[in-house]
């Protein structure tokens, strides 16, 4: 049985797959302290000088502590994350992460859906991945009695449940 990677060494190897396990585990803990309003653990997840790139643009952790923790003060009071369909390019101590967002949540006391896709950018520092970036662009927000009709569609439900920042 040929090697994927013939000219990389075990070592390598193992190191690549420890270090995408990684950037998994990153994102699961990401959706685990978001839901849970862990906010010093989920800044624990960031660069000191990371950003969020969705409903607002918070950049350092001070920023992105006010915008995340400020999600209920604009009506979005209960998220449930769940990213799926990883795709990890790694290049040394850098990746780019893309991946899928399913959000059922409750936002001005009504039940919502949320779906979007993520474009991350992730570096290891003294041996942990950490997040440069964590870009969302939504497909759709909107009030699940509205099924699935244009309504759906219409990101101004998104932003009106975010606090710009």
């Amino acid at each position: 049985m040929s090697s994927p990677h013939p000219e990389s060494s075990l070592l390598d190897r193992i190191t690549r797959l420890e270090d995408l396990e990684a950037i998994r585990k990153l994102d699961a803990q990401y959706c685990r302290h978001l839901d849970d309003g862990n906010w010093d653990a989920l800044m624990d997840l960031f660069t000191d000088d990371g950003e969020f790139d969705g409903l607002s643009h918070p950049r350092g952790k001070e920023e992105m502590r006010t915008f995340f923790a400020g999600l209920a003060d604009g009506g979005l009071t209960s998220f449930w994350h769940f990213i799926t369909n990883l795709e990890i390019d790694l290049d040394g101590d850098r990746a780019t992460v893309r991946s899928f967002l399913w959000q059922p949540c409750v936002t001005d006391g009504a039940p919502a859906i949320a779906a979007g896709r993520y474009n991350d950018r992730v570096v290891k520092i003294d041996g942990r991945w950490l997040y440069e970036v964590k870009q969302v662009r939504f497909h759709f927000f909107g009030p699940l009695e509205a099924g699935w009709d244009e309504n759906l569609f219409a990101l101004d439900s998104a932003r009106g449940a975010a606090v710009r920042a």
